[in-house]
């Protein structure tokens, strides 16, 4: 590809043709200030807050979309760039709610960031303002038109990456509204609850339902025992919303933390994680080896049954029937762990803590009851603990390291990996190997299913038979393995998919910011966890094989399905009329 050679501030730089200026300065170390750019996704030049000039242009450009040229000279910093940048911030201002004080992004908003850094003491634009209502309609994800800045990087991700078209722009002019068709609520139309929109936002225009008042109150009432479960990214995540580095691996440290808030006992979705392996890896070669629906696709992410739900009905028969590891847990909390303790199932209140703002929805679903009560009672996000944490003035850098309580604490590295993309496949492997061929498997580390490619495929000898898997991360490449297997192109035995990109550490109850570099380093935090737990399949946690021979009797039993395994609903796109 040819190169460009173009001035920059005084500096020259030579960069591939094809290049942005934005993209440009950056290769110099000039940061050009943006809100509504969002790199690969969203490259709209809407907010025009990255201006530069360019000599011989007759107006200021959008660096993040205008394209470098043979012998540009570019000032990025002039007097008049300035002045023309805070011009444009003052008037997207005008029409924003001073709430930041109470807002959920206080202190991580970029367009208060953006405030700080153009000195803006007062905003000199009185006049109308837009006043549409808040929808908190959805039990995930809550929608405040009054701080949308109309940056369009939840239109795009939700376009663009996940393929579901949920919200788009409504009216024109001052009138714009992004939302879902006709303004409806997001729990009206095909929305699936990923929040991969709240991940992207600016500000506090989209972001997760807030439930902590609801376990404040549950840890303040003496006559509920309060049980808690953390999902496998939580680990790896939640430290990076408390100021630690991204893909800093906090997991004693947090349930010591856990522990400080009142929580009567911390256990670990790592646990359920293996059981889901054990149930999951013997109903695939029931199907394999009875002639069942193929290929076997994962039930774990409820952002992806969602959308199978809405956009694939036809195609439920290949879902596995296994709950997520979040519902698994809440039924065997209110019956196998209460029958344990001794505590009345009625007076268990089960919460989550996950990576996830789908899980909010799925704990909801009217057939996750079956221990005779709703399964799991509230789901906290990553971001939502961190305040929890904050609240009380918890320091878990300093805190000790503890240990998950016992039995639905003890998991395996296999359970661990559920977190990263690729690694549900990964540990069903390392089990379906081991079951079938009778051996020991001498590399653990499917490599081939790791990593952030769209769709990974591989074929692993499994005995006699040569299993072919595919892997899709995030909704648009489910979609395209979909559209495969509607055309009988699909020759695969088992499919993992996880809704959002990375999987679980890129969920959309994440920290913010979550990016490709920070995706990375909490993979990589992700499978250090897995190669230091001192046992790493799923089949060998003793915990798993203690429920299996007190009260489960065996994988796809008759008490296995009760509680373990479900049904879906197929839905339309559009709501009824």
């Amino acid at each position: 590809m040819a190169m460009i050679t173009l001035t920059i501030d005084k500096q020259k730089v030579a960069v591939k043709e094809g290049t942005t200026i934005l993209e440009a300065a950056k290769q110099l170390g000039i940061n050009i200030p943006t809100l509504c750019y969002l790199k690969e996704i969203n490259v709209i030049g809407a907010c025009r807050i990255c201006m530069v000039e360019v000599q011989g242009a007759r107006t200021f450009v959008a660096a993040c979309v205008a394209p470098v040229a043979e012998g540009m000279v570019v000032r990025t910093n002039t007097a008049a760039v300035v002045k023309a940048r805070k011009l444009v911030l003052e008037l997207i201002l005008s029409d924003h709610p001073m709430e930041c004080l109470t807002c959920v992004r206080n202190q991580n908003c970029e367009l208060q960031r953006l405030a700080e850094a153009f000195g803006l003491t007062e905003i000199r634009f009185q006049g109308a303002t837009t006043d549409y209502p808040v929808d908190d309609s959805s039990p995930a994800i809550v929608r405040d038109p009054r701080k949308c800045v109309l940056c369009r990087r939840c239109v795009s991700v939700c376009a663009e990456v996940q393929t579901v078209r949920a919200i788009t722009a409504q009216e024109r002019g001052f009138k714009t509204l992004i939302a879902p068709a006709f303004n409806q609520g997001l729990s009206e139309v095909a929305c699936v609850n990923c929040g991969q929109c709240a991940l992207v936002c600016p500000t506090g225009a989209i972001h997760e339902k807030d439930d902590i008042d609801k376990v404040w109150a549950a840890l303040a009432d003496p006559k509920k025992h309060v049980v808690v479960q953390t999902a496998p990214a939580v680990r790896v995540t939640v430290g990076e919303a408390l100021g630690m580095a991204p893909g800093s691996i906090v997991t004693g440290k947090m349930v010591a933390g856990l522990r400080h808030l009142g929580f009567d006992k911390v256990f670990d979705t790592d646990f359920t994680a293996d059981l889901t392996i054990l149930e999951e890896g013997n109903e695939l070669l029931q199907r394999v080896n009875g002639g069942g629906t193929l290929p076997m696709i994962t039930s774990c992410s409820p952002g992806w049954i969602k959308f199978i739900e809405h956009f694939y009905p036809d195609l439920l028969p290949h879902l596995s029937t296994c709950k997520s590891p979040q519902q698994m847990f809440g039924a065997l909390a209110k019956t196998y762990y209460a029958q344990k303790a001794g505590v009345d199932p009625a007076d268990v209140f089960c919460v989550s803590i996950m990576p996830c703002t789908a899980k909010k929805f799925e704990c909801e679903r009217p057939e996750m009851n079956s221990s005779g009560y709703q399964d799991v009672d509230v789901v906290l996000t990553s971001r939502e603990l961190a305040r929890m944490f904050k609240r009380v003035g918890i320091n878990l850098a300093a805190l000790p390291v503890e240990e998950y309580d016992a039995p639905l604490g003890i998991s395996t590295g296999a359970g661990e990996i559920f977190g990263a993309t690729g690694g549900v496949m990964e540990a069903a492997l390392r089990t379906v190997y081991e079951v079938v061929t009778g051996k020991t498997l001498d590399n653990l580390d499917f490599e081939m299913v790791r990593g952030l490619d769209g769709v990974k495929e591989a074929t692993v000898p499994v005995g006699d038979l040569n299993v072919k898997v595919a892997v899709a991360n995030g909704l648009g490449n489910a979609r395209k393995l979909m559209d495969a297997i509607k055309a009988g192109t699909a020759d695969y035995h088992f499919i993992e998919i996880m809704c959002c990109p990375g999987g679980c550490i890129g969920g959309g109850g994440s920290p913010i910011p979550t990016n490709t570099e920070i995706r990375n380093k909490r993979i990589a935090a992700t499978y250090v966890e897995d190669k230091n737990m001192p046992l790493r399949k799923s089949h060998e946690n003793p915990a798993v094989q203690a429920l299996y021979a007190e009260f489960l009797e065996k994988p796809l039993g008759h008490k296995s399905h009760e509680l373990l395994h479900t049904k879906y609903t197929p839905r339309g796109q559009y709501p009824e009329q």
